[in-house]
């Protein structure tokens, strides 16, 4: 019962964060260049879930976002698959208490992210890459994904522990939050 109640919870936010990118964010662009809510939003359930929750949320999010946005179908929802996968390991790997390490899993989830649809929508649209142009747009995007994290953080972490209780076996650093 409560796994369903977070579930209806995470579908909220995926519907809060699709307003919030379609109209709020296409307003406010640093350089033409607009956060991608969505990696942190998929990096985040990776981090607080479990493996399965980050790469299923990733493979329907990403799919309904290409229905909605993409040329191609596929390509984000195999990307945001890759960093609900990513989660898990940092979840795994590192802790989720340091503010510095969730930065650089921000950094590092936006960068692989990016560079991976970019990539294989040359491949598939057939496109010249342009790396310079591509480099600048990711540095920025990067940067506004940063500053997004460190602002929604308290949020996220108390959001987060809920989802680790009900998805994980109860631990230490879980128990009284």
């Amino acid at each position: 019962m409560r796994k369903t109640v977070i579930v209806l919870v995470l579908i909220l936010a995926f519907l809060i964060i699709y307003f919030l990118q379609a109209n709020i964010f296409n307003v406010f662009t640093i350089a033409g260049v607009k956060p991608n809510l969505f990696i942190i939003y998929i990096l985040f359930i990776g981090l607080f879930a479990n493996q399965f929750a980050g790469i299923s949320f990733g493979v329907i999010c990403g799919l309904i976002l290409d229905l909605i946005y993409g040329k191609t179908i596929g390509v984000t929802a195999i990307m945001l698959c890759a960093i609900g996968y990513l989660g898990s390991y940092f979840d795994k790997n590192f802790s989720k208490e340091n503010k510095l390490k969730i930065m650089f899993m921000v950094i590092g989830s936006t960068f692989i992210f990016e560079f991976g649809t970019y990539f294989l929508s040359s491949i598939i649209l057939d496109f010249k890459r342009e790396y310079l142009y591509f480099i600048k747009m990711v540095v920025i995007e990067i940067l506004y994904n940063v500053l997004l994290t460190i602002i929604l953080y308290p949020l996220i972490q108390k959001l987060g522990y809920v989802i680790d209780r009900n998805f994980k076996k109860q631990n230490i650093l879980t128990r009284y939050f």
